[in-house]
């Protein structure tokens, strides 16, 4: 296979797809390493870029052993001879990769400016106790693999923590191994927008942005939306109906990832009640964990899995960094599923939330976490993108000289001026009426005074149809950014 491009079949993934071109291009043997959380698409990404150019594929199973394991491998590779009968399984790992290695040996050169590709996915669930998993993929590169240039080795991974402990970042005889390394992050807004068009599904921006606060970019869940479906139909079909797909879906995605996710989910549930983000300080004890090195890890793997996102505040230091939800259906589960508990929902049970009090306050923290994710899409909006800047959270608890004030987007810029960025989800244009006028000017005098900034101070505001033309909104607002602007590559 001579690919070195990108294929027109898959969606997005351009930086993925050019990484894995020039895997498959370089003159030497290449280890790409492949990880991100249950459903992102990582299976999908390998097997459509290279297609017939896999020589050999094997997917680890979940919770079982070593034998089972091993026989699972034969299968595989009776499967990569095209033979009929049963192969016998291997005793042992390194038996394994040395029957892989004549396999591979056995097929000759490769087209030209190809490569025989190696897939074995999810690694972590290979790995068993006392199987020596780990040592005989070592041994297998650095003995045979490494010395053949024609020859891709493409691992995957859900368990983050594991791939980037065991391969990324190995200590031991795979240290600095990995030729390259791909963190396959869930869609954005313009990539969920062109999957759904892609599968018949016609939403208008508003409900692509209304469903995305739900799901998030997750490639398997969006599979779930059907053709003719509004955004409401789908999240109520797939999130509360008793037949749901996602309806138990949380507890599924945790255990997938960790073998022990009762101290992932505490993180997880302290985070859902408060959206605006946590200290480390403060999110340990809402979560009711000792501070230490097993607090550390827990947080590394949640954040290297893309579930949390930590932020340093504006003149604050990195232990002051604040933790935040960053996936959407762990926020959305939290708010709206659990509460259900095994209580079977009423027909349409989304569609009469929509509007009350509750899926107001939902909605707004729902769509500040989607723009802080699409920050550089703002910057760009806001004509800053060549501009050297910072972005990052503030917030101040409130003193005798200064209220409190929180700000979720604030963009410090090399031209001399700070842009605070405000975040409103409304089925209309919003309207900036007196008392958020107040708001507005209480948060931008707490910053100044606070910060004892002298830099230009201009207020942008985010929203889904743009702004009511008043006059608090000619006062106040420098910069008015639509969310079709969220949608741009």
């Amino acid at each position: 296979m001579s690919n070195t491009g990108t294929r027109t079949s898959l969606i997005g993934r351009k930086d993925e797809q050019q990484k894995l071109g020039r895997a498959l291009a370089s003159s030497e043997a290449e280890f790409v390493a492949i990880y991100g959380r249950r459903r992102v698409g990582k299976t999908f990404l390998v097997r459509e870029f290279f297609g017939e150019g896999i020589r050999f594929e094997l997917t680890g199973m979940h919770r079982v052993s070593t034998r089972d394991q091993l026989v699972n491998f034969s299968a595989a590779l009776a499967k990569a001879k095209r033979l009929e009968e049963k192969l016998q399984p291997p005793a042992t790992w390194q038996d394994a990769f040395g029957q892989l290695e004549r396999h591979i040996e056995s097929l000759g050169t490769p087209a030209t400016g190809g490569k025989h590709v190696v897939f074995l996915d999810e690694l972590p669930w290979l790995d068993t106790a006392r199987a020596r998993f780990c040592s005989a993929l070592e041994h297998f590169w650095n003995s045979w693999a490494s010395k053949r240039r024609d020859l891709l080795l493409v691992v995957c991974g859900s368990a983050a923590s594991w791939m980037v402990g065991n391969l990324v970042e190995a200590k031991g005889g795979l240290h600095n191994r990995v030729t390259r390394r791909i963190r396959l992050l869930p869609f954005t807004l313009g990539e969920t927008r062109a999957f759904l068009r892609s599968r018949g599904v016609h939403l208008t921006d508003y409900q692509v942005i209304e469903l995305f606060m739900a799901l998030g970019g997750v490639p398997h869940y969006l599979k779930m939306a059907e053709p003719g479906w509004s955004a409401a139909q789908i999240i109520d079909q797939t999130c509360f109906h008793p037949q749901g797909d996602l309806r138990t879906e949380f507890d599924k995605l945790y255990a997938s990832l960790f073998e022990k996710p009762e101290e992932h989910l505490a993180i997880i549930k302290a985070l859902a009640k408060k959206p605006g983000g946590l200290t480390r300080t403060e999110l340990l004890a809402a979560a009711g964990l000792p501070s230490g090195g097993t607090a550390s890890g827990r947080l590394d793997e949640l954040a290297e899995s893309g579930f949390i996102q930590m932020s340093v505040p504006f003149g604050r230091r990195e232990k002051d960094a604040l933790i935040r939800l960053a996936d959407e259906f762990s926020l959305f589960h939290s708010a709206w599923i659990a509460p259900l508990g095994k209580r079977s929902a009423d027909d349409g049970h989304w569609l009469k939330q929509r509007g009350t009090p509750r899926w107001r306050a939902w909605s707004g923290y729902a769509f500040e976490g989607v723009c802080l994710k699409h920050a550089s899409r703002i910057k760009a909006a806001l004509g800053i993108s060549g501009v050297q800047t910072t972005q990052a959270p503030w917030r101040h608890m409130g003193s005798e000289t200064a209220p409190g004030a929180q700000i979720d987007l604030l963009i410090d810029r090399a031209d001399n001026t700070i842009s605070l960025c405000e975040m409103k989800f409304s089925d209309g244009l919003f309207t900036i009426d007196r008392s958020y006028a107040a708001q507005l000017r209480q948060k931008r005098d707490t910053f100044r005074r606070v910060t004892g900034t002298r830099k230009n101070i201009l207020l942008a505001m985010v929203t889904t149809f743009g702004i009511a033309d008043t006059a608090h909104a000619r006062e106040l607002v420098a910069n008015s950014v639509l969310a079709d602007e969220l949608f741009r590559e």
